[in-house]
């Protein structure tokens, strides 16, 4: 039996970008507790490792929008999971590859989206994190239960500094697609958001293609 790497993502569009035939994905929709029962029906002695793939808020002030990261740790709650080390560098070498640049870091790893400078800077206070995302934590929880290697491989959407609205994790559909009627029901609600609506697409923009050269070392793995 030929065994497959297992993707998982937040979003519909960054599976997309992880396509590959030797590998699977698997996509939260935004809710920690579907991607806990997505992966529960997985057998994981068909998978050779599991990677976490998409975006990631920044924490780290120097961070920018469209900034590589692989993770050499997550850090949830008080417990922290290692990066498989073999697994890591061979996406490094990967994505170095195909001429991204990447940079190594600490991701914290969160049950609840993370909205306002301000949580981004108390979470980074807590775990010295560089990027906090949704999915990492239980992607490597699922791995380490059955002795897997794990990696991190995210693209810096939103910048520390920058703060999004509620809107923003409240439009996703469990299939990591997004729900359009529910975000102009939003925004006719609080047209003010639209603003940081449209800073927050500038942002993924830069993050999504960073995502797309990235997404083509899944082919190599």
């Amino acid at each position: 039996m030929t065994r497959r790497l297992l993707i998982v993502v937040g979003l519909k569009r960054e599976a997309a970008l992880a396509e590959s035939r030797a590998a699977t994905t698997v996509c939260s929709g935004g809710d920690v507790s579907l991607l806990e029962q997505r992966l529960a029906r997985i057998d994981p002695a068909e998978l050779s490792g599991v990677v976490s793939f998409g975006l990631a808020g920044g924490l780290e002030p120097m961070l920018a929008p469209g900034d590589l990261l692989l993770a050499t740790s997550v850090v949830a709650g008080q417990g922290v999971f290692a990066a498989d080390a073999a697994l890591t560098d061979k996406l490094a070498e990967g994505v170095k590859a195909a001429g991204a640049r990447l940079s190594d870091a600490i991701f914290a790893g969160v049950d609840e989206a993370i909205l306002t400078p301000e949580h981004k800077a108390a979470l980074r206070a807590r775990t010295a994190a560089a990027a906090v995302d949704m999915e990492s934590h239980v992607a490597a929880r699922f791995a380490g239960a059955f002795n897997l290697p794990f990696a991190a491989l995210r693209a810096v959407s939103d910048p520390a500094g920058r703060a999004l609205p509620k809107l923003a994790a409240q439009a996703l559909r469990p299939d990591g697609g997004v729900h359009y009627g529910r975000v102009i029901a939003g925004l006719a609600r609080r047209p003010r958001d639209l603003g940081a609506l449209l800073e927050a697409g500038r942002d993924s923009a830069a993050a999504f293609a960073a995502l797309k050269r990235a997404g083509r070392v899944f082919a190599l793995v």
